[in-house]
């Protein structure tokens, strides 16, 4: 009985063996890995990308995965960087409008028009422990649109920056709306409300003294627009 039992599973051995050395081995980089998660992301959000859902996006077991990755954790973050990464190619695009800072602005809505769940995970629900979010994208932004913003609108860079800074804020707003589908504006409507903001802070800045530095007398000015 005894050595029956060894013989068979020897030959068990054996043969698993074989197929393994017969079935094709399926190898993904980093890379690819990353790529299949973001595509989960994009489909379904950050929460979604755990190791049964990335590996049905790749067609294989999650054992590749954590070749790579020693948590989803670590997975998520690369995820996040790479979703950081399709945005800049968005601002990018907007750079090269005639006037580059409408292009980005216009590029940061489109962004959130066609990618809601990117950038939810870039502004709204990043991973743990990864820096960014809203305010270094803004950053971000501002550095790429300074030059052109003091040269086209004749502005020092501090009112560049601030003129920005308030126009991104008005632009987050909207986008926030759409990807909550809680947006009740159409295309034209937001393109109307974004340049009514633009044009209103730019005047504001550049007849007011001291606006864009805070150092003004509010009290004095209010007095005199509810007068008109």
């Amino acid at each position: 009985m005894t050595i029956r039992y060894f013989k068979h599973c020897s030959m068990y051995t054996t043969y698993m063996k074989g197929e393994e050395e017969m079935a094709p081995k399926v190898k993904y980089t980093k890379e690819e890995i990353v790529a299949a998660s973001l595509e989960v992301a994009r489909k379904k959000g950050i929460e979604a990308v755990t190791a049964r859902e990335v590996a049905a996006e790749l067609n294989v077991s999650p054992r590749p995965i954590f070749t790579w990755f020693d948590s989803m954790d670590e997975l998520k973050v690369e995820v996040y960087n790479l979703a950081k990464e399709k945005y800049r190619k968005y601002i990018e695009k907007g750079l090269k409008e005639k006037i580059p800072f409408l292009g980005v602005g216009k590029q940061f809505l489109m962004f959130a028009k066609k990618e809601p769940e990117m950038f939810k995970l870039i502004f709204l629900a990043r991973p743990k422990d990864v820096s960014g979010g809203a305010m270094d994208a803004l950053k971000f932004s501002q550095d790429l649109v300074r030059e052109s913003v003091m040269q086209i609108y004749n502005m020092d860079a501090k009112m560049a920056d601030n003129y920005f800074r308030d126009l991104y804020l008005t632009a987050f707003a909207l986008s926030t709306m759409l990807v909550t589908d809680d947006s009740p504006y159409t295309d034209d409507e937001m393109e109307a409300i974004f340049t009514e903001i633009s044009i209103s802070i730019c005047k504001a800045y550049k007849e007011i003294p001291g606006l864009h530095k805070g150092k003004f007398n509010k009290d004095k000015i209010f007095k005199e627009l509810v007068k008109k």
